[in-house]
């Protein structure tokens, strides 16, 4: 059995795109190893600074590095003691689930339950033909994918007949998931309300990008999948499982702040010259200014989205230097976490869940007692699938999934 973390109500950590960029202020890139050793330090410095998630993403492309996220993972496992490792996000797409299914039961092991992973589809079009997809099936893909994913995880052994890889008869995955609990999942979006759906339906978290777009756009998708929570019979809105994602550039003094920051800004890949930095801050969460400015914006989320279970923090990207991006997390960590933690925490309802963890799933399965009872696997042996969702249809398309899910019940 694992060891127990003692996580509170909602979790705060940080996440990572993984790209390789030029420091605007001194001209030097880093070189892929540099950055590769930046982010096992950047996610110890996390764990000590007393945060309590760190992801990375699933990119095959320059400027990014980080293809094989279960090894990085991995290795970080070995390296720290509490901190849960999660992605953001693999691709459900392009990988196979069969090997998601086998690299992360394995990473679960090795680090004693402390991780969970996120699915998406990514924001890269050509990895699709590297790995012999076709993006045009691309939310057929995750549908199907995610399906078998799923059944891999929970069924001992699995009979699988679908439209985008070969059959499966009388399979196993190995190793089997740590306590016989399957890793908690999320389903990452930017804007697909089809994600959001399958999300609900299989009672899994539902994770909001929220860093490029206006917050009535997550809103929006937050909504939907807290509908759908309900709908699928999983509880009432407020108990569904949301995460969201932010970005901050904090100095004791604001001024400091935003004049750091802005040479990053204003050359980073993705938004760089396009809005201004005062614009861009005022359309999306990104937050550049004093501690108490990004408390105050973040725990302003709340009456935006709800209460909600994981706040992530983008603070490596545009070139910044590691000794810059380990002083914020310090910052994070000693001045802001602490306080968002206790404003989160007042008023907050007593159905909302905490944050999902390896042993608190562990503990709805199996109960208080300290010997784990097996739960007879009612589809061992006999694995057809039946049931009228979209979910379980392998053949299903993605304009017909989200029609037929909307109907259902």
């Amino acid at each position: 059995m694992s060891t127990t973390q003692d996580f509170p109500g909602m979790q705060f950590g940080l996440m990572t795109v993984s790209d390789i960029t030029q420091d605007p202020t001194t001209g030097r890139t880093p070189s892929e190893g540099e950055r590769i050793k930046a982010a096992v330090t950047m996610a110890k410095h996390a764990e000590e600074a007393g945060l309590d998630v760190f992801a990375i993403g699933e990119h095959h492309n320059p400027p990014f590095w980080s293809s094989s996220p279960t090894t990085t993972l991995a290795y970080i496992a070995a390296q720290t003691e509490r901190i849960i490792l999660s992605t953001s996000t693999t691709l459900i797409t392009t990988n196979d689930p069969v090997k998601i299914a086998e690299d992360y039961a394995m990473l679960q092991h090795l680090s004693d339950g402390r991780m969970d992973l996120m699915m998406g589809r990514g924001n890269t079009g050509p990895v699709y033909p590297w790995f012999g997809k076709d993006i045009r099936q691309g939310l057929p893909l995750a549908i199907e994918n995610y399906g078998l994913l799923h059944r891999l995880w929970r069924e001992d052994v699995v009979d699988f007949e679908g439209k985008f890889r070969t059959a499966l008869q009388g399979f196993t995955s190995t190793p089997r998931p740590l306590d016989g609990v399957a890793p908690f999942v999320w389903h990452g979006s930017i804007r697909t309300p089809e994600i959001a759906e399958q999300a609900a339906y299989y009672g899994d978290g539902f994770f909001a990008n929220n860093i490029f777009w206006p917050a009535e756009h997550y809103q929006r998708l937050i909504g939907l999948y807290r509908q759908r929570w309900e709908h699928y019979g999983h509880g009432a809105p407020e108990t569904a499982i949301v995460g969201l994602g932010g970005q901050a550039f904090i100095r004791k003094n604001s001024q400091d702040a935003k004049n750091e920051f802005r040479p990053y800004f204003d050359n980073a890949p993705v938004y760089g010259h396009g809005p201004s930095m005062e614009d861009f801050t005022q359309m999306t969460p990104l937050t550049v200014g004093s501690p108490q400015e990004v408390i105050d914006r973040y725990a302003g989320m709340r009456e935006i989205f709800g209460d909600y279970q994981r706040q992530l923090f983008l603070m490596d990207h545009a070139g910044l230097p590691l000794k810059t991006v380990l002083e914020q997390i310090d910052i994070l960590g000693e001045e802001v976490v602490p306080v968002l933690r206790k404003e989160m925490a007042a008023g907050r309802p007593a159905n909302v869940p905490d944050a999902p963890t390896h042993a608190l799933l562990v503990k709805e399965k199996y109960g208080d007692g300290d010997v784990r009872v097996a739960v007879p696997n009612a589809n061992r042996g006999d694995n057809l699938t039946t049931g009228s969702s979209p979910y379980q249809d392998s053949t299903v398309t993605a304009g017909s999934a989200f029609g037929a899910a909307a109907t259902r019940k």
